[in-house]
Order: C-alpha cells, then sequence, then structure tokens
C-alpha cells in the first residue's frame, strides 16, 4: 500500500511515522472538536502498538481545551458508540485502522448519538483540517478531567437483550475465536460466559502483534482455519482489530466467509421481527433473496457504514449492514457489531434444534459466487482518467442496467458488478456476484481490462 494518508469524511488513516504522527492526529482532533457541542468526548482505540500514544495525545489536548475526556482504554468500536451515547458525550474517537496492516493507524469519528459520523458532519470536519484551522486554543481555560470507562458489560447487555439467551444456553454451543490481537477480545469473553457457550480465544491479547494479515479474508486466514476442528468447536469466528466486522467458518474449518455473516443475521432476526433491511451496493444479493423469502424490501445504499446507518434511518430498518462481515442492529448501537453477529449466528444456531450445524445454515444460504479484486491506483486510474474508466466499463456491458450511486455498479441477468475507488485505501476495488464462478471471472477481467485501457 502507498504511504498516502488517506482522509475523507469517515475519518483519516496513514502510516504512523510518516504521513501519520501524533501532531497530525491531534490537527485532526482540533478539527472535529470545532463542529461539536459541549460536552465530554469519548475515546477508545483497538490494540495496536501506537494506540497509546495518538490516545495520550489526543486526550491531553481536548483536556487542555476544557473537554472532559471518557477514556475507554481498548475498546472495540461499537462499545465505543455506546459508551458516546450513554454518556451523552458530546462526539467520540475511534483510534484503530481497522483491517490495514500494523504500520497504520487511524481515527474514526462518532456524533452524539453514539453513530459514525454522518457524510455531511464529515464534510465539515475534512474542510477545516484541510484548511489548517487552528481549532480549539490549550490553555486559559480550567483544565477538562480524563475519566476511564469500561463500557464492555454494557456492550454485552445490550447485546443479550436481543436474543433467546436461555435456548443458547442450553444448546451448550462450544465456540472458537480468534480476536486478531485487537479489540473485541473482552467483550467476547464476557458474551461467551453469559450465552452459556464453552469457548476458545486466540490471539486474545490486544496487543496489536498480529499473526496474519489482519483483513478476515479467507486467504490471509488459511493458516487458522485448522485450529476450529482441533479445538472441537462447533463454530469458527474471526473478529477485525476493532472487532466491528465478523467472518465465519464451520466446525470443519470451511470458510464461508464475511458475506455470509450478514445473510446469517438477516435470517436470524427477519425470523422474529420482520421489517426493512438495508445493505450497501457491494453486498451480496444473498441477504436481498433472503429478504424476498420473508416479504420484506432490501434497500440498497450506497458503501460505507454511515450511508447505510442514513437509509436505516429513513426507512425504519430492523437491521442493515455491509458485505465486509458488518452488521448493524439498531436495538444495540448504529455501529457494525461483530457481538452483534456473533450472538445472532450462535441464537440461529440454537434455535434450528439440537443438531443443527452451521454448515447445514451455510449450505441453506442462497447460491452466489463473489469475487473481489482491486487495482492500485495510478496516474491512469484516477480523478478524470477514472471517470473516464468508468465509461469504458459501462460500454463493455452494453445490456447491463448502470447505477451511480456509489462508483459504478452494472446489474445484469444473473448477477452483478460494482467499480469503486476506495475510500480508506489507494485502490479501486472491483466486485462481481453472479450464479457461476465463469461468469464472475468474465465479468472482472472485461471490467479491469476496460478500465486500464487508456
Amino acid at each position: 500500500m502507498a504511504d498516502t494518508l488517506i482522509v475523507s469524511v469517515s475519518g483519516l488513516r496513514g502510516v504512523v511515522g510518516t504521513t501519520l504522527t501524533p501532531e497530525v492526529a491531534v490537527r485532526y482532533a482540533a478539527a472535529f472538536a470545532e463542529t461539536l457541542p459541549t460536552g465530554p468526548i469519548v475515546i477508545g482505540r483497538d490494540g495496536r502498538t501506537h494506540g497509546p500514544l495518538f490516545a495520550a495525545a489526543i486526550a491531553d489536548f481536548f483536556a487542555a481545551c476544557g473537554r472532559d475526556v471518557i477514556d475507554c482504554g481498548v475498546a472495540a468500536t461499537p462499545t465505543v458508540g455506546i459508551v458516546v451515547r450513554q454518556e451523552r458525550a458530546a462526539g467520540g474517537m475511534q483510534i484503530s485502522a481497522s483491517h490495514n496492516p500494523p504500520e497504520y493507524n487511524g481515527l474514526k469519528l462518532f456524533s452524539p448519538a453514539g453513530r459514525v459520523l454522518p457524510a455531511a458532519a464529515g464534510a465539515a470536519v475534512l474542510e477545516r483540517f484541510r484548511a489548517g484551522a487552528p481549532g480549539p486554543s490549550p490553555g486559559g481555560v480550567t483544565r477538562g478531567a480524563v475519566r476511564q470507562v469500561d463500557g464492555g458489560p454494557a456492550h454485552v447487555r445490550l447485546v443479550t437483550e436481543t436474543v433467546d439467551v436461555e435456548a443458547i444456553r442450553r444448546r451448550r454451543l462450544r465456540v472458537w475465536l480468534d480476536a486478531g490481537h485487537g479489540a473485541g477480545s473482552r467483550a467476547a469473553r464476557l458474551l461467551f460466559e453469559r450465552l452459556g457457550c464453552d469457548f476458545v480465544i486466540e490471539g486474545a491479547e490486544p496487543d496489536g502483534l498480529f499473526e496474519h494479515p489482519p483483513e478476515p479474508t479467507a486467504e490471509n486466514l488459511a493458516g487458522m482455519l485448522p485450529h476450529i476442528r482441533h479445538s472441537a468447536a462447533d463454530v469458527g469466528f474471526f473478529q477485525d482489530p476493532d472487532a466491528d466486522r465478523l467472518a465465519i467458518a464451520t466446525a470443519e474449518g470451511r470458510y464461508i466467509g464475511e458475506e455470509a455473516t450478514l445473510a446469517l443475521c438477516v435470517e436470524a432476526v427477519l425470523g422474529k421481527n420482520r421489517g426493512p433491511i438495508v445493505v450497501n451496493c457491494s453486498t451480496s444479493g444473498m441477504a436481498a433473496a433472503i429478504a424476498a423469502r420473508h416479504g420484506v424490501p432490501c434497500l440498497v445504499s450506497a458503501v460505507g457504514e454511515a450511508n447505510v446507518v442514513d437509509e436505516m434511518l429513513a426507512r425504519g430498518a430492523v437491521l442493515g449492514g455491509e458485505g465486509n462481515g458488518g452488521v448493524i442492529d439498531p436495538r444495540v448501537v448504529l455501529v457494525r457489531d461483530s457481538l452483534v453477529a456473533m450472538a445472532l449466528v450462535l441464537e440461529r444456531m440454537a434455535k434450528e434444534g439440537p443438531d443443527a450445524t452451521l454448515e447445514n445454515l451455510a449450505l441453506a444460504l442462497p447460491r452466489r459466487v463473489m469475487k473481489k479484486t482491486r487495482i492500485d491506483l495510478t496516474p491512469n486510474v484516477q480523478g478524470p482518467a477514472l471517470a473516464a474508466g468508468y465509461g469504458r466499463v459501462e460500454r463493455a456491458f452494453a445490456r447491463a442496467t448502470a447505477s451511480r450511486l456509489d462508483g459504478l455498479r452494472l446489474d445484469f441477468a444473473g448477477g452483478w458488478l460494482l467499480v469503486r475507488a476506495s475510500n480508506t485505501e489507494p485502490i479501486v476495488r472491483l466486485v462481481a456476484e453472479a450464479e457461476t464462478e465463469a461468469a464472475v471471472d468474465d465479468a472482472l477481467a472485461r471490467a479491469r481490462a476496460a478500465l486500464l485501457d487508456s
């Protein structure tokens, strides 16, 4: 990945010590603080080794400006959202680079509602940051207080209120979790204990010393999959470093992926509570097929957690999420949440009967083939050149229905293709889904050739 500071309405990421320093982070925090109402600000972080450095610098700056600071320490991203809401804070910041490699860190911003900052509010922060606005000036005010809050127990309580705890306890499921040396292990342990599960947690120490690339993809997790069978577990879970995403594998160690996470959770929720669901435009059609089977609408948003949440609020959705393993349950918090996903999957396994397996639940999902690839941003694949590339791709799929909701999405008989620039990495993502692998490979090859044909 290029050593580039990625700044967008959804936050900031960069390589620590080069593009991202404590001074840059404080300047971004200052731009954020300028947009907030009065009140305390919540700070959390994942387990990366440089997290304490950034947390200390940002907390000291806020306190010097007279703001009280609520420090969650190492905490999952959804936990930070819950603490913002419960403490009636002015806003919050999670210090994390999510699935990026260990040399990266970043900042994600929360509104007073405990959700990821909406696009308009994020744009206001971005404008101030890019303009070099000085922000609040330390000094001349009473220094704010800094206090510690452990949001994990409240998070677990909210999650368990949404599922049939007794049914799960009766099943006595054995769970294997790779917490990835990130922020999710502590709350996950509390959750499994509350649900009466036997469990094994690997990578539990939140020290950021990743044993594999942190994005929970099949390729990155291949070396971990045999551990599930060796542990005699009923299910294997994989969290990303800030624990807002979840990938899943069967008892035999078969990776069923991140896309299946949302589909399984949609089935679990709609089986109890009918209502609209919301997914983004790069999410598998499995969720839409399940919604149709339950007779409820599946609405589509632009990519990005904030966009999904906006659409959920507008439509009164009972569940939302993204195909990257991010599940959003409004009963808990309007943030992607791996704990919600784990609880819903365990409930499905428990309620399907004493012999139900994850393998059977996965095989019952609508059958789709999806592949994802990426192209590095280069002079001929960015800015006006990228827009021209979209046009060439659209012409290459002349019979498809095109949408420019986010990048370029093309819906064709039996499948779809999405081409869009990432908000968090200097790449263009290509995603295709169809009924056969050959159709997916053909769509990706045609799109890639058209995009690079300058």
